[in-house]
């Protein structure tokens, strides 16, 4: 019997498939333009609710840091703009209508037109270039061997299964796209079976007739398959329609999430794009990695992959060991004396210091290791030496930067707890609390939500700016880098100090409550100022550092 001609595997996707139609989202496809492949009309962008942070009720004092802020929010409803979030239910019409569209292209049936959709990774645009340049190629890849698609029998006359050899009446034989070997529906049922619990190849099935390439098309399966099979099936089709589409879509990688991301501007994201899920994960449509603005895509894989990798741990050997003078075997000294002996089989013994024998020298003889050495002052060191140091700058370089990058990192996660805390009412909880101490409604505490939400956003972006750092050559790019990461942070612990001690301060002080309007007022002042500074910084990075 034949089976799959391609080995295919897809990346793991959203979990509890029976669940996810259910889900339900305020970002969600309700329309959509013709196969997809234009701008979508009435997709429901998703958004950071970042216009209302308490920014109306007061301003910083300055018309052109509000004008700023104008720039800021255009920007942001233009990033906004580029892509929407899809529910389950709005992927499965978004697939319908790239088959309905290719359907109509080639005159074939839907279930032979979503093969052939596949075929082409799921564009439209690459199905007419390829049929109408040569037709027959996409047929015989696809495997639709002539005009017939998978049906029933038509002949009243019983049919033998050439799998059971059981005569079966006309209504109970399909045939894959070929439409010339027809086997019985229990047949087809295991055959179906064994195929989709192989998985994702399922997709490629091919008549059991070994000499017969043609394909078994998904209406054939609709039929013939047992339910559970036939939704397997179904979502194996849609996990490929989302994973091979040359990157327009992408599923949301956080934990449990059955959303996926759509890019409004073209048929794939090639540059730095952070989106939000409706589920509040943000990350990079283009790399697929955690949202990463203003650095590029290109930066952020390398600083992950040296993060990941052991080259700091070999820098380390490096700058922290001395190799033995005989064997050339890595030492660290772990003991005070400076009298080292290499482990067995060598057992040298030599002077940490001048890696010079001990015996003779340092045991009674002529002891030298605390005289001046010339040579050395003058940078003639060893090449062991030369190499110990650059070892050891190179890790002194690396953490920096690391430490900052990790720094920011855990301060933006205790920002998004302290954000989620104060958006959970239920009684007793933190944002009842503040209400209560400062005499007002809970509704009324939005403007620190938004400064929250501020504070992870801008740890988010100087995060990225440390790893960008750490790759750029250029000095005086490095000094404006550094130069816009200083007013940028400055402004950043302001915002976060006001936010978490000024309001702790506040709420154990003697009135909270008459000290709320001034507070509101300087807390929306200053996540308005943040703002700004980190789109100044952004608008830098898109200009590739331009003064």
């Amino acid at each position: 019997m034949a089976s799959t001609n391609e080995e295919e595997e897809y990346c793991s996707s959203p979990e509890e498939w029976e669940d996810v139609d259910d889900q339900s989202s305020s970002r969600t496809a309700s329309d959509y333009g013709s196969g997809g492949d234009e701008s979508d009309g009435d997709l429901t962008y998703s958004d950071d609710d970042d216009d209302d942070d308490g920014g109306g009720d007061s301003s910083c004092g300055e018309e052109e840091t509000e004008e700023e802020d104008e720039d800021a929010m255009a920007a942001r409803r233009s990033r906004e703009k580029r892509y929407g979030v899809l529910t389950m239910d709005a992927l499965r019409a978004l697939q319908e209508e790239h088959t309905a569209r290719v359907a109509d292209l080639t005159l074939l049936p839907p279930a032979l037109a979503a093969a052939v959709l596949r075929h082409c990774k799921w564009s439209a645009a690459a199905v007419e270039d390829r049929w109408f340049s040569g037709e027959q190629r996409v047929r015989d890849a696809v495997g639709l061997p002539g005009s017939g698609s998978g049906c029933c029998a038509t002949n009243p006359a019983p049919l033998t299964c050439a799998i059971c050899f059981d005569a079966h009446g006309a209504g109970e034989m399909r045939a894959a796209a070929c439409a010339a070997h027809f086997y019985c529906l229990g047949c087809w049922r295991g055959y179906l079976r064994a195929a989709v619990a192989d998985g994702a190849r399922c997709l490629s099935l091919r008549c059991p007739d070994p000499s017969c390439p043609a394909a078994v098309a998904r209406d054939l399966v609709s039929s013939a398959a047992d339910p559970d099979d036939a939704r397997r099936y179904d979502e194996f089709a849609l996990r490929s329609f989302v994973e091979e589409s040359k990157g327009s879509i992408r599923w949301c990688p956080a934990p449990g999430c059955a959303h996926a991301v759509r890019y409004l501007e073209g048929e794939a994201c090639r540059e730095q794009l952070d989106v939000t899920c409706a589920c509040a994960h943000a990350f990079c449509l283009a790399c697929g990695e955690e949202a990463h603005r203003p650095v590029p895509c290109a930066t952020v894989r390398a600083w992950i992959e040296k993060h990941a990798s052991d080259s700091e741990t070999a820098n380390w050997v490096l700058a922290n060991t001395k190799h033995c003078p005989e064997c050339r075997r890595p030492i660290e000294k772990n003991m005070g004396c400076m009298h080292m002996t290499c482990s067995n089989p060598c057992r040298h013994e030599f002077c940490w210091l001048c890696l010079g024998p001990w015996k003779g020298q340092h045991d009674g003889g002529y002891y030298d290791c605390n005289r001046y050495n010339a040579e050395r002052a003058q940078g003639k060191a060893s090449e062991d030496e030369l190499r110990r140091r650059q070892a050891k700058a190179s890790v002194d370089r690396y953490l920096h930067y690391y430490e900052r990058w990790a720094a920011h990192e855990r301060s933006g996660k205790k920002a998004r707890e302290d954000m989620a805390a104060l958006a959970m009412s239920s009684p007793g909880g933190e944002s009842e609390a503040l209400a209560k101490a400062f005499g007002v409604l809970e509704t009324e505490l939005d403007f620190l939500t938004a400064a929250y939400r501020q504070v992870a956003e801008c740890r988010r972006m100087l995060r990225w700016t440390y790893a960008y750092g750490y790759y750029l050559e250029n000095p005086a790019k490095l000094e404006f880098v550094e130069a816009l990461q200083s007013d940028a942070e400055a402004s950043l612990e302001r915002l976060h100090g006001c936010a978490e001690e000024e309001r702790a301060g506040l709420v154990k002080g003697d009135d909270p409550a008459g000290s709320f309007a001034a507070y509101r007022e300087k807390l929306a002042s200053l996540t308005l100022v943040t703002r700004n500074h980190f789109e100044n910084l952004a608008r830098a990075f898109k200009n590739d550092l331009a003064e």
